[in-house]
C-alpha cells in the first residue's frame, strides 16, 4: 500500500464507495423501509468504523430577518458494524427500520431525503443522498379528508424554526383556506401541525378569524384575530374515518370561527 495511495484516499480521491438501494420510493410515515446498501473498496484498505442512514428534512428559519433553509435530522439508524474494507471489495449490506411518525410530508417545498454514510478513519467520509416521497398514513388521510369535508383546501405546507413544541427544532405547517361550507367567509386560514402519536393524532390548530369592522380590523393588526388551540383524535374517531374526524375538528374550530 503506498503512501500516495494513503494520502489519495484521505482526500476522497480513490476512496470506498456507497450506494443505497430501496425497494421503492414512496412511503408513510410509521413503515418499514428496507432496501440494500452497496459499499465498493477504493485503491486502498480502509478501515470502516460503522455504516450510518440519517432520516433528512429542510426546515425554514428567519436569521437576521432572512429566511434561510437548514437542513435537519429526523433521525439516524446504524445499520454495520466495524469492519475492513480490501481495495476493490464489494460488500452489499442489507437494513430495514421504520421512518420516524414525526418524518414530514413531501408537499408543498418540503423534501425528505435519506442520507447514508460510511464512518472511515482519517479520510473523507463517502456519502449518498436519495430522496424519497412521504405520504400520509391512514390516519393522516382521515384527518386531511375531514378538513376537506368542512371546504378547506390546503394552500402552502412548509417546515419550520419552531423549537417552542419541544419535540424537535422544527415543525410542518399545514395552511388551508375556506373554500366552501359554513367557514368561507368566517375564516382567513386555517394553520394545521400534525403530530402523529402511536393509536392517535395530536393536532395543533390556528384558527384566523376574518376581520369584521374597525374592531376587528384592529384585532388583524394586532394579530389578535388568532387563535390557538390543541386538540387529539383517538384511533375510534380516525377509524371511522373522515366524516368523524370532521365532526371532530369542527367541534373545536366552531368556538373560535
Amino acid at each position: 500500500m503506498s503512501f500516495f495511495n494513503r494520502m489519495m484516499a484521505s482526500i476522497g480521491i480513490g476512496s470506498a464507495q456507497v450506494d443505497t438501494l430501496l425497494e421503492k420510493q414512496r412511503y408513510e410515515p410509521g413503515e418499514t423501509l428496507r432496501g440494500v446498501v452497496k459499499v465498493k473498496g477504493g485503491n486502498v484498505e480502509q478501515q470502516v468504523d460503522t455504516i450510518y442512514i440519517s432520516v433528512m428534512t429542510q426546515y425554514v428559519k428567519e436569521v437576521d430577518d432572512r429566511k434561510v433553509y437548514q437542513s435537519a435530522e429526523i433521525s439516524k439508524m446504524r445499520v454495520a458494524e466495524p469492519f475492513r474494507l480490501q481495495p476493490g471489495e464489494a460488500k452489499e449490506i442489507p437494513f430495514a427500520f421504520a421512518l420516524p411518525l414525526s418524518t414530514p410530508l413531501t408537499v408543498g417545498r418540503t423534501p425528505v431525503w435519506l442520507k447514508t454514510g460510511l464512518d472511515i478513519k482519517s479520510a473523507v467520509d463517502p456519502t449518498d443522498d436519495d430522496k424519497i416521497e412521504v405520504v400520509p398514513n391512514a390516519g393522516m388521510r382521515a384527518v386531511l379528508d375531514g378538513i376537506s369535508e368542512l371546504g378547506f383546501r390546503l394552500r402552502n405546507a412548509d417546515c419550520e424554526y419552531a423549537p417552542r413544541f419541544g419535540y424537535g427544532s422544527f415543525v410542518q405547517e399545514l395552511e388551508f383556506v375556506p373554500v366552501s361550507g359554513s367557514y368561507r367567509g368566517r375564516l382567513d386560514e386555517l394553520e394545521v401541525i400534525l403530530s402523529p402519536q402511536a393509536s392517535s393524532i395530536d393536532l395543533f390548530l390556528q384558527v384566523d378569524r376574518r376581520a369584521r369592522g374597525l374592531g376587528g380590523l384592529f384585532a388583524e393588526a394586532m394579530d389578535m384575530d388568532e387563535t390557538n388551540v390543541r386538540c387529539s383524535i383517538d384511533a375510534g374517531t380516525l377509524s371511522r374515518g373522515p366524516s368523524a374526524v370532521a365532526a371532530a375538528i369542527d367541534s373545536v374550530i366552531r368556538r373560535y370561527a
